[in-house]
């Protein structure tokens, strides 16, 4: 376990894989009981917290995020409102291009994707009224809308991602899992009948600026993965990791 003071009023904890292990720990464990993580982390306070500094302290608060199979914990006090979300400082100290592990090639078709999907959503809201074709039958002939898709899955670089979409997006209304496969977290999205186009097009569009859009159905999401948040992952995500 490595230790660092970032500020008179920040800890930085890093705790690799065999740190959690040796503590009976794994980073999915934490995911399960909320009283359990908040044990967790104060047990690492007590461990770093050598002067008892922050343990005095009225408000003390974690941020946590997955790195390299562990964990890198952020310990905070007497952060006020008018210094902030600690979120938010946390992520000035995060890597800026932390998707430029994915290939180039592979984002631009992503992107041109995207963008063909965007465009046929578009064409969607601003259909014309059907024309008519007369036949030497007089028949009717009425032109097919074609419907805009309701489900997605997107894959995301890693869950940091998944952190960053949460703090950015909120589904309360809509479906959405999170899933783990081969160590690619892959996020499905059911939309409702009742939801506007003109949402969807706003809400894929957002999801795309942390996560590409997958050619993965969740069917084999559901027979070949691990499913880690369900339901509302979005919002499970913000309840442990933004809170």
């Amino acid at each position: 376990m490595e230790m660092e003071h970032i500020n008179e009023n920040t800890i930085r904890v890093l705790l690799k894989p065999e740190d959690l292990s040796a503590r009976g720990f794994n980073f999915f464990n934490l995911l399960t009981d909320r009283q359990e993580i908040e044990d967790f982390f104060y047990s690492v306070l007590e461990e770093v917290d050598v002067e008892g500094e922050f343990r005095g302290s009225e408000a003390v608060t974690f941020q946590v995020l997955p790195k390299d199979g562990g964990l890198e914990l952020y310990i905070s006090k007497n952060i006020g409102e008018e210094e902030g979300n600690p979120f938010d400082f946390l992520a000035q100290h995060l890597d800026e291009h932390r998707f430029s592990e994915f290939d180039e090639d592979l984002m631009d078709e992503e992107e041109l994707k995207l963008e063909e999907l965007l465009e046929e959503i578009e064409s969607v809201n601003n259909v014309q009224e059907p024309k008519e074709e007369v036949k030497p039958e007089s028949k009717k002939i009425t032109k097919k809308i074609k419907e805009l898709p309701r489900a997605y899955v997107f894959e995301l670089l890693n869950f940091e991602a998944v952190i960053y979409l949460a703090s950015a997006l909120s589904l309360p209304e809509v479906k959405n899992n999170l899933y783990l496969i081969n160590d690619h977290y892959f996020l499905s999205v059911a939309f409702s009948k009742e939801e506007l186009e003109s949402e969807i097009k706003n809400k894929v569009a957002l999801i795309s600026e942390f996560a590409r859009l997958s050619p993965v159905t969740e069917d084999v999401l559901l027979e070949h993965g691990k499913i880690i948040m369900s339901e509302d992952a979005l919002e499970t995500t913000k309840h442990y990791f933004l809170a």
